[in-house]
């Protein structure tokens, strides 16, 4: 018996990652950073697309889970969730900037009424959108990335296809019922069947843009794999 679980251990494929000693890893959780505090200030505004309600930041947050699925992958899981854990300190400090702005006194012209005003309007959401957000991310993208390197832990470097696909599932809803609970009403929703309007339409949009985008993904992926010289390196 131990022979047969001896062998089945040593059949098993050993997943390898790389190093991030390479520039490749800055520019990703650079790109990431920039991607979720943009994101995060779209979404202060509500969008109606005919019968489809949503949020400024649609366009925008798929980029930033597929920055996570290529990470995940080329990296593991210690080092993407360091990127999610900064790219969020990141959005936590630009909030605070946001406040500081709306806190110093400007004009006190019509102009500059209407600058404050319109500043306010802007910005003075997003702290809310950033705390749903800052919930929802980290709670969707650690276990998008957990379930993308432990399949990759079972199955080595095939069916990278069925990696990226399966953990975007799972993490994209977890994060998009987070995050819409919070943003809902800051956006301006009150009821509950807009709510669910406003639920299903960012997992579905989220989760199709990242299928659709598997191909790209795994393009990005093979291409970063070739030019990391630590990749092979377990860790």
């Amino acid at each position: 018996m131990s022979s047969t679980s001896g062998s089945s251990t040593l059949s098993r494929p050993i997943p390898r990652f790389a190093s991030i000693g390479s520039p490749y890893f800055g520019i990703m959780l650079a790109v990431m950073a920039v991607v979720l505090i943009l994101s995060n200030i779209g979404a202060s505004k509500g969008v109606v697309l005919g019968p489809i309600v949503t949020d400024g930041g649609f366009f925008l947050f798929p980029l930033a889970y597929i920055l996570g699925d290529v990470m995940s992958e080329v990296y593991g899981f210690k080092v993407a969730r360091k990127a999610i854990v900064t790219s969020f300190a990141l959005s936590v400090f630009a909030s605070l900037c946001y406040w500081i702005i709306i806190a110093l006194p400007g004009f006190g012209d019509d102009y500059g009424n209407a600058k404050q005003a319109a500043i306010e309007g802007a910005l003075g959401p997003v702290p809310l959108i950033v705390l749903g957000s800052l919930l929802a991310f980290l709670a969707g993208q650690t276990i998008n990335s957990w379930i993308l390197v432990k399949m990759k832990a079972r199955t080595g470097e095939r069916t990278l296809w069925a990696r990226l696909m399966s953990s975007s599932v799972v993490g994209e809803f977890v994060d998009t019922l987070i995050f819409c609970s919070i943003a809902a009403s800051v956006i301006g929703i009150t009821d509950f069947p807009t709510f669910v309007n406003y639920v299903l339409v960012g997992f579905l949009y989220k989760t199709l843009v990242e299928f659709l985008f598997v191909p790209i993904t795994a393009l990005v992926i093979g291409l970063i794999k070739k030019r990391e010289p630590s990749y092979g390196v377990r860790v």
